[in-house]
């Protein structure tokens, strides 16, 4: 019986995949010939990596590779490129058997170098055959992505009176959904009055956005895996006023994770720094969380963010791919997303630049209640502004 399901499955995943491919024969021969890396400043919480991959017929690709070890994934970034150099675009499956065994080793960075090649390859994919990634994907089942304001990587200063503010500024951009990381201050292992001290701080954080935004807008709170299980079970009923949205990676022990999600009041959500779909099989199949979280700049790609969407669909789990990153990460997510029964929402790194949304072409737009529209373009629909990026940073050398 399970023989049978797993070679029904893998069918299944292969027929999904390959029948819109087999209507579209014109797509030109062509290899995969030169690597390109950007590497954009934006502030003390670091850079955005972007990749492109250029081919000898003159189509490229790009991806989002960042918020990993920098140094270190561009290392990798090459070290993978070199695995598909040369050959086709048909190359996903053969880089993730080839490459995955080292990017389980390196981690999260390993599954960024992983991802940001694999990005470039569908967005050339869609490219040369004329669709959008979604198209290769199944279709997409909605026309919108309903997006998450993240303020906690620009807000400054952080305190209750600073995360409100820039609370505030994101539901006048148009948002109804903040997030923010109220505890990141918190030193890890810390005894129980300087712990105490920190989650109050957090809380006073958490409760001042609550007033700033009213009772109609949704609040999300990530804890960064800072507390143990007894202080996460103290958190989640200390949180209960606030009506959140969802509480996020309160601690980092999936077994914690399941008790604290089976008696919280709120959804908890969580699963960014995992890779692949046997990273997040065991932690579906504990219930640790309500809402998974795979980044596809983490998760092992394009590919693998449908897969595990699929797996969390079967276990009846809603998908809300995590993404504080730039406007491309968010666009290739996105056209996952648009494909997905069980998508709920994405995350938008919200105030960081004034520049975000100009850095690619066409500039990212994300209109009321955060709802971000789909290109019906071909590939993920979209360019770096080699210009713009030339000029806040450049390619690596």
């Amino acid at each position: 019986m399970t023989s049978n399901r797993r070679r029904f499955l893998g069918s299944a995943g292969a027929a999904a995949l390959a029948a819109p491919l087999s209507r579209l024969t014109a797509a030109p021969n062509l290899t995969l010939t030169k690597l390109e890396i950007f590497r954009i400043p934006v502030n003390r919480r670091g850079a955005w990596l972007l990749t492109r991959i250029h081919t000898s017929a003159g189509v490229s690709g790009i991806g989002d590779a960042s918020h990993g070890h920098d140094p270190r994934t561009v290392g990798l970034l090459r070290q993978f490129f070199e695995i598909v150099r040369g050959r086709g675009v048909d190359s996903v499956e053969f880089l993730r058997s080839q490459a995955g065994p080292v990017a389980m080793r390196e981690g999260v960075t390993g599954g960024i170098a992983l991802s940001g090649i694999e990005q470039c390859l569908w967005d050339i994919a869609g490219k040369a055959y004329g669709v959008p990634v979604h198209s290769l994907l199944g279709g997409r089942l909605r026309d919108t992505i309903r997006n998450y304001a993240n303020i906690n990587r620009s807000t400054d200063p952080r305190t209750p009176a600073g995360f409100a503010a820039m609370a505030e500024r994101a539901i006048a951009s148009g948002f109804d959904a903040v997030k923010l990381a109220p505890f990141d201050e918190m030193p890890r292992n810390p005894d129980d009055d300087t712990a105490e001290q920190y989650t109050r701080r957090g809380i006073e954080c958490a409760t001042a956005v609550r007033k700033a935004i009213g009772e109609k807008n949704d609040l999300l709170i990530d804890a960064h895996e800072h507390f143990t299980l007894a202080r996460g079970l103290e958190l989640a009923r200390r949180m209960e006023p606030l009506h959140l949205f969802w509480l996020e990676e309160v601690t980092p022990d999936v077994a914690d994770l399941a008790r604290i999600n089976q008696e919280a009041k709120m959804q908890t959500a969580g699963g960014e720094k995992r890779y692949g779909v046997k990273d997040f099989y065991p932690y579906i199949r504990a219930s640790a969380v309500d809402i998974v979280m795979p980044d596809v700049k983490a998760c092992g790609g394009v590919l693998q963010l449908k897969e595990i969407a699929a797996l969390a669909e079967a276990a009846g789990i809603p998908v809300s791919p995590h993404g504080p990153a730039s406007p491309v990460g968010n666009m290739v997510a996105a056209q996952v997303c648009v494909t997905m029964p069980n998508f709920l929402i994405l995350e938008h790194s919200y105030g960081e630049v004034p520049w975000r949304a100009e850095i690619i072409d066409p500039p990212e737009e994300i209109g009321h209640g955060g709802q971000m529209r789909i290109s019906s373009v071909p590939g993920f629909g979209i360019q770096i502004n080699e210009k713009l990026a030339n000029r806040l940073g450049g390619l690596v050398s």
